[in-house]
Order: C-alpha cells, then sequence, then structure tokens
C-alpha cells in the first residue's frame, strides 16, 4: 500500500472522529437539563415545636352528627355506583358482592349464601361484629384500610356528607329499621329516641314498605 492511500485511510479517519465531536458538542448544547431556580412541587411536613408534640391530626365528624342532616334522596344517587356490585331489594341476589337489603346492624359476613374473603371473615369474629353506622362509616370510608384483606375493590367515599346520605339511604332498605344514633353521643350506636318509642327514620324519608 502506497503512501497515498495511506494518508487517505487517516484522513477519512480524522474526518469521522471531527464530525462525531461537533454533533456531541451541538447535542449537549440543545438537550442539557440545568436544576430549575424553584422546584415545581415543594411538599412540607409540620415539624414539632421544641419542647411540644406535633399537632394532632383533625378529628373526624361523629357519624351520629352527619347522620342528622344527611339526605337519603341523595344517598340513593350515590348508591348507584354500588348496584354493579350489589342489589338493595329484599331477597335479591347475590352480586359480586351480597345483598345489602337490611345491612344496618347486620352481622358482618353472615350474609345467606354469599362466599366472603378470609379478611371480611376475621373482622366478623365469627359474626360478633356488626354493621353498625359507625362500622359502615369507617369501611365506607377506606374498605381496605379498616378491613384487612377484604375483597370489595371500591377505593372508599372520602366526603362525609356522601358518605353519611349513602349511610342513611341504606338505613331505609329495611322493613324495620333500626333507630339512628344520637347526635353529640359518644357511641355511634346510641339510638335517637322516638315520640312513641320507635325507630326513628332518617330526615326527609320514610322506612321501606313491607313486601
Amino acid at each position: 500500500m502506497d503512501s497515498f492511500e495511506v494518508n487517505k485511510i487517516i484522513g477519512g479517519l480524522l474526518g469521522t472522529v471531527f464530525v462525531l465531536f461537533s454533533i456531541s458538542i451541538v447535542s449537549d448544547g440543545l438537550f442539557s437539563s440545568h436544576a430549575p431556580e424553584k422546584p415545581g412541587f415543594v411538599i412540607e411536613a409540620a415539624e414539632p415545636t421544641e419542647g411540644g408534640a406535633a399537632a394532632p391530626a383533625q378529628e373526624a365528624v361523629p357519624i351520629a352528627d352527619l347522620l342528622a342532616k344527611a339526605d337519603p334522596a341523595k344517598g340513593e344517587a350515590v348508591f348507584k355506583k354500588c348496584t354493579a356490585c350489589h342489589s338493595g331489594e329484599k331477597g335479591g341476589p347475590n352480586k359480586v358482592g351480597p345483598d345489602l337489603w337490611d345491612v344496618v346492624d347486620r352481622p358482618v359476613a353472615e350474609h345467606e349464601g354469599f362466599s366472603y374473603s378470609a379478611g371480611m371473615k376475621d373482622f366478623s369474629k365469627g359474626g360478633e361484629e356488626k354493621w353498625t353506622f359507625d362500622n359502615l362509616n369507617h369501611f365506607l370510608t377506606s374498605p381496605k384500610g379498616f378491613v384487612k384483606g377484604t375483597a370489595m375493590g371500591f377505593a372508599g367515599l372520602k366526603k362525609d356528607e356522601e358518605r353519611a346520605d349513602l349511610i342513611a339511604y341504606l338505613h331505609t332498605l329495611s322493613d324495620n329499621p333500626v333507630p339512628l344514633p344520637q347526635p353529640g353521643a359518644a357511641d355511634a350506636g346510641e339510638a335517637a329516641p322516638a315520640a312513641d318509642g320507635a325507630a326513628a327514620p332518617a330526615e326527609g324519608a320514610e322506612p321501606a314498605p313491607a313486601e
């Protein structure tokens, strides 16, 4: 191979290196990332003051107080979110979830003909635990957070009013609704007395008629 051919090869290699180097410089200029002067999102956590504890989380509103202002008619509209998995009529079929007729104060995981998850059975304690107003409130806020291992995939109702409206509607799904809890009572299971000693229906609603 003569010197002319060698020079051509060397020149080609140098030219390729020059082109690649130039591309690298240009791309760095176009696509280089710089840290923003101010972060887009700042998450600040409250820290306890010196010598004191951190401020406690806001206390949840008792279900008895929420039910005092609840609207079963609005709750019936909310219940439409549940009908894909639950029926609500007397003698209704079990679907993905059990029928919810007469669910208020019913023993947990004891509805006939439905196969409950192991988590729900554990929570039930053999039927000792019931779907009290308080339990329904916590469960509907976060099913998986309240009953570990439940198969219910619903994320929950985070708005107090919406959740109370739904529970007030579920309360009407019975031939003999249990008494509503008394607002301000320490125990959500404490009922508000009715004038004739009967169960007091939810505000603005009448108990479901017997079939």
